[in-house]
């Protein structure tokens, strides 16, 4: 289909849908509480349409300052985009080159500071997601609403493997949190669920299988997480090592009909992946495996949360955010590479990003993934996020050249049964990414100047870099073999999460994140207001690195 009539057809099916939106908005009664209700009301403004243009885009790079390295860098895999240029130049157009962003221009410490600890600590203590459940559930059931509902029930938990108790197939990632905003001391806490096909949880009969549902997310994994390819089936395996392959939990040979750890003989358990079959197990056995691919309708159910400074994990009940990621296509190795092509021809002619789908359905992306996302409105509930809103998931989740099939969580999974649970850094260490020898934070923290991107975190400075200096030693002791963890370098203090709960609080209330959904404490003047010129002066100052990866040396 030519791609004008494409994009034609595109908007044709997201204003029918936004119909379906505001009538379903309109019809929603009750307590009041109306999901849909911020989207239907700004479903006829444009917005900004370079949204996807992350907020960390504009960090600036003064003294050769480099967190850009983390996103932009040489393609991998299917993923041909080799973005590391944007480290040297702002490949901006003339619409973003004011930062859009201007609540990170904004000192909240005033406002956080009107909230005390006790009332911070009871907000964030408080379920927003139950609600959200069944106030969607409800418009579902009407047929108003084709968007996704939540069907995890996080109340009834998770089981010592990491499934969801409800049956719903989710099962919780325990992964490594990508370097910078992500971290829980810039605010950055969350939790990932995975969830594959029903025909992956089956064996061949059509009846539910625990075992081979554990061993295709251990092909998954394996795929998806493992720094180099594999190879596959009737391809030549390299020695049983170690060091070789993907560790995964025990899972069955015999199940998979495949030398899985290449010692030459079909198991009933094995922890080691260094051959991949052909095809997934069981009632899977006709979707192939394809090394940093997920298959057709694999999901991704992701909270971004409040930091609770009193729960181990960090994690609050309360959620500033829920996102959910569906792969609805699946392209081969070319129609991948002609998404690439396409983005450089649009970009090249000056033409923004441009998505399908709305608020309702969630927007797609170029390589199958349709993200649909909520976020909190003035009084704390959960609400479809509107079509601008979800711009901002896209660049990250598509435009990038770090990403492996254009997600973060899964490739960075602890190997193993250890890594299926629900998230907690405790007892993780700081391990390299795959490729370097050094630790991963203490990279970032040697090429950022600080312990974020604006370095604007003044505890992270001030516990790192004492006297202006980098002290490798303290950071080295979360390295593997070291007596501190991950909790030991990216954890706020109490005061800290407190400070930061409460700053976001405050743009909760104003409601606009159409300015972005960051905060800093303070001044941050490691953020332009402006981009002046093309250069970052990264080329210049010979700070520019191409060695940037997802995947982790575990």
């Amino acid at each position: 289909m030519p791609a004008r009539r494409e994009r034609l057809l595109s908007v044709s099916l997201a204003l029918a849908a936004t119909s379906a939106l505001v009538a379903a908005a309109a019809r929603c009664g009750g307590d009041g509480y109306d999901p849909l209700a911020a989207a239907a009301a700004r479903a006829a403004l444009p917005g900004n349409p370079e949204a996807s243009i992350p907020p960390v885009c504009y960090a600036a790079t003064a003294g050769g300052a480099n967190g850009c390295w983390t996103c932009h860098t040489t393609g991998f895999g299917p993923n041909t985009l080799a973005d590391f240029d944007l480290q040297r130049t702002y490949s901006f157009s003339d619409a973003a080159r004011k930062n859009p962003w201007t609540n990170l221009l904004e000192d909240l410490s005033a406002a956080a500071a009107r909230t005390s600890d006790a009332e911070i600590l009871e907000y964030i203590r408080e379920d927003n997601y139950a609600p959200l459940r069944k106030a969607l559930r409800a418009l579902s059931e009407r047929r108003d609403y084709p968007g996704y509902v939540p069907d995890l029930d996080l109340g009834a938990g998770f089981d010592e493997e990491g499934f969801a108790r409800d049956g719903s197939g989710f099962r919780a990632v325990r992964y490594k949190p990508f370097p910078g905003s992500f971290w829980p001391t810039n605010g950055g806490a969350g939790d990932v669920f995975l969830r594959l096909p029903a025909v992956f949880r089956e064996d061949t009969s059509g009846a539910p299988s625990r075992e081979v549902y554990k061993l295709n997310l251990a092909l998954l994994e394996a795929a998806i997480a493992s720094p180099s390819a594999l190879p596959r089936e009737g391809e030549a395996a390299p020695a049983a090592a170690p060091a070789a392959g993907r560790e995964v939990e025990p899972v069955s040979e015999l199940l998979a009909g495949v030398d899985l750890d290449g010692d030459g003989a079909l198991e009933p358990a094995v922890t080691r992946v260094v051959r991949l079959p052909a095809r997934y197990a069981g009632g899977a056995a006709g979707v192939p495996v394809r090394p940093w691919i997920y298959p057709r309708g694999a999901e991704l159910l992701h909270s971004v949360r409040y930091l609770d400074p009193d729960h181990p994990a960090l994690l609050a009940a309360r959620m500033k955010e829920l996102r959910y990621a569906r792969k609805v296509d699946e392209p081969d190795d070319w129609a991948i590479a002609r998404a690439y092509e396409r983005e450089a021809e649009e970009k090249e002619e000056g033409r923004p990003p441009f998505h399908a789908g709305g608020p309702e359905v969630g927007l797609r992306n170029a390589f199958g993934w349709q993200i649909q996302a909520f976020i909190e409105d003035e009084q704390g509930r959960l609400r479809l996020q509107t079509a601008e809103e979800h711009r901002a998931c896209m660049g990250c989740h598509g435009a990038v050249g770090v990403t492996v099939d254009h997600t973060f969580s899964l490739a960075r999974k602890v190997p193993g049964a250890a890594g299926w649970r629900h998230q907690d850094l405790r007892g993780m260490p700081d391990v390299p990414q795959a490729g370097h020898a050094e630790p991963e934070v203490l990279t970032y923290l040697r090429r950022a100047g600080g312990g974020d991107d604006y370095r604007a975190n003044t505890e992270m400075l001030a516990r790192f870099f004492p006297g202006g200096a980098l002290d490798e030693a303290a950071v080295r002791r979360a390295a593997p073999g070291g007596d501190r963890d991950l909790v030991y370098l990216v954890a706020p203090s109490r005061e800290r999460a407190l400070l930061l709960d409460k700053a976001y609080r405050a743009l909760v209330r104003a409601q606009r994140f159409e300015a972005g959904r960051e905060v800093v404490l303070g001044p941050a003047p490691g953020i332009l207001r402006a981009v002046e010129g093309e250069s970052t002066g990264l080329g210049e100052a010979e700070r520019v690195y191409l060695d940037g990866r997802l995947h982790l040396a575990w």
